[in-house]
């Protein structure tokens, strides 16, 4: 099919000629053959025309879960991935939260058969131990040449120091990238919330900031040890993003991210006791959601995620000291982002990183895939449960106000909107 965007205001900040441009962008059979002021619709051609149409480059998420196989009832990956296409994403990166976990390159293998087809596209994690029990390497060279683009034993921190250290070596010899879970766990103990004044009022067990920086680190030590490549998944503290800084300055090869969650709310917020708000690592205080904009403005932290973790109600309807960690995040995504940054640096943080993980990036220009994401950065839409595509509803920023839209994706000829 061959389709004609009119009047679309192209947001590109890296690229002078066409940022804030308003263009009319032609694509045939999935890719751009022109973008030009004016353009007549041809004999054939479908003509897409929104208000105030702006886009981008595909947008892009550095960790979510779904739930298949094992947890169909959270997340299946076909409405996942529809979820996510109608919130603008057209690459995701599949945490192992599954069951049983990808420790196998048939598994890898499923996973992205499964994902076949669907506007949005899928790049799965290995774990990077024997059914993600921490003991003994999975089988990670066979995963990485079935389309594993890292290894995470996801939420699941590594103990074993030595174990990590051969990690990184053995995944040199095939430019893998290692996975560490920010949490010591005998610092952590059975802790649920961050802890602080918070925790105590509402006699919670905490989880000290000193859980996440010390096991940090250690993974940093061990990797300038080693060598290798390593990334630290939503890291939670000001602690953390000055030890990442540090060890980005020595020329470490470490890489970050930070969920949404922890760059909006405190953990002030759990006064009600609501378990939506029950996310590991848990919500942190003002003054370190200061140090992670802080990071992300200066590049110190890689991405921003959405680290979108459906879970039933179930799992959440109960004592919050028995409820299950995790937030939705791909909905609300661009409307929480575009509240802490201009646009210009929200689009930034949505379209980078892919690098890192060995994914292409189709450029926005004559001859590239069309690889958009299709929006409005103006409209102010307030987060209602009825109005998510997950099917699990478990959004801790249900009832926020959100500024910005989306129309929905281009991708190649995959088109969701």
């Amino acid at each position: 099919m061959n389709l004609l965007l009119k009047s679309a205001i192209i947001v590109h900040p890296t690229d002078g000629k066409l940022h804030r441009k308003k263009r009319d962008i032609l694509i045939k059979k999935g890719r751009i053959e022109k973008i030009a002021a004016k353009i007549a619709p041809e004999s054939g051609t479908k003509v897409i025309t929104f208000k105030n149409l702006h886009v981008s480059i595909g947008w892009f998420d550095s960790g979510v879960c779904f739930g298949e196989p094992g947890y169909e009832e959270r997340e299946t990956i076909a409405n996942g991935l529809f979820t996510a296409a109608k919130s603008g994403f057209t690459d995701v990166i599949l945490n192992s939260d599954t069951h049983p976990v990808p420790d196998s390159s048939s598994d890898i293998v499923f996973l992205k058969n499964v994902a076949e087809s669907q506007a949005t596209n899928l790049y799965p994690l290995g774990t990077l131990t024997s059914l993600a029990h921490g003991e003994s390497l999975a089988e990670l060279y066979d995963m990485k040449q079935s389309g594993a683009v890292g290894f995470y034993d996801y939420q699941s921190p590594i103990k074993n120091s030595n174990l990590l250290k051969i990690a990184l070596q053995y995944c040199q010899n095939f430019d893998g990238l290692v996975y560490s879970f920010p949490l010591d766990m005998q610092i952590a103990g059975k802790g649920v919330v961050n802890e602080g004044p918070a925790a105590m009022k509402l006699g919670l067990k905490g989880i000290p900031a000193l859980s996440e920086e010390l096991q940090i680190a250690r993974d940093l030590y061990i990797l300038e040890y080693a060598g290798g490549r390593l990334h630290i998944p939503t890291i939670t503290t000001a602690g953390a993003v000055k030890l990442i800084s540090e060890a980005k300055k020595k020329g470490l090869d470490v890489s970050c991210s930070v969920a949404i969650h922890h760059l909006w709310f405190t953990d002030e917020v759990l006064e009600g006791f609501d378990t939506n708000f029950k996310v590991l690592p848990p919500l942190r205080n003002k003054t370190d959601i200061k140090a992670l904009l802080k990071g992300v403005k200066d590049g110190v932290v890689d991405f921003v995620t959405t680290d979108h973790s459906p879970m039933d109600i179930e799992q959440k309807r109960v004592e919050f000291d028995n409820a299950a960690f995790g937030t939705l995040g791909l909905e609300s995504a661009f409307g929480v982002l575009q509240q802490l940054f201009d646009l210009d640096q929200t689009i930034s943080i949505l379209t980078r990183g892919r690098e890192r993980f060995g994914i292409p990036l189709s450029a926005l220009k004559p001859g590239e895939m069309a690889n958009l994401c299709l929006f409005d950065p103006t409209t102010e839409i307030t987060l209602k449960k009825d109005s998510l595509y997950s099917t699990s509803k478990n959004n801790a920023f249900e009832g926020t106000l959100l500024k910005g839209s989306v129309h929905g994706i281009i991708n190649g000829e995959q088109i969701l909107i």
